[in-house]
């Protein structure tokens, strides 16, 4: 499945499932805009456990992604990126815009998500559709100094009646 959709920053920007030859991209990315990255191997991982795992692609280039792990009603995305070039253009709202909008077409009833407090960019994204903090993991992350703790935020779906 793809769709698209347009941003104000960017005319076009498409959603297909990632495959494996995608990981190599997928891996550049992470690499560029995480400290602690995961690795190709984790991608390759969730790919074939068959994860919902998105690309975000403009001008034939891939520029973000999401690897999102449903269970019963729940989604819990486990990453989401976008390119550091392409942040700060409308790109991440539009990819989880798309993810959200995919869980309520699946019947979903809840989105999870940890986002280290130091990410505010993310917990600023995360708000603006409504989620809502339910709990902190302490020492979830790594961080240059030991650990960093992990906000977990929850989305609840509303589900439209046809």
């Amino acid at each position: 499945m793809s769709a698209v959709l347009s941003t104000p920053a960017c005319p076009e920007l498409s959603f297909v499932a990632l495959r494996e030859h995608d990981l190599f991209a997928v891996a550049a990315i992470e690499s560029d805009v995480y400290v602690f990255p995961w690795t190709i191997g984790n991608f390759r991982d969730s790919v074939l456990s068959a994860y919902e795992c998105w690309g975000c692609w403009a001008c034939g280039e891939l520029i973000g992604y999401a690897i999102v792990m449903t269970a019963l009603e729940e989604a819990h995305l486990l990453n989401f990126a976008v390119a550091s070039k392409w942040q700060r253009c409308g790109v991440g709202k539009a990819l989880l815009r798309f993810l959200i909008d995919r869980a309520a077409a699946g019947r979903l009833d809840v989105i999870y998500l940890e986002v280290r407090p130091s990410n505010l960019a993310g917990l600023r994204l995360y708000e603006q559709f409504g989620f809502k903090q339910l709990g902190v993991r302490k020492d979830y992350y790594p961080a240059m100094a030991g650990r960093e703790d992990a906000l977990f935020l929850g989305l609840s779906i509303v589900r439209k009646i046809l």
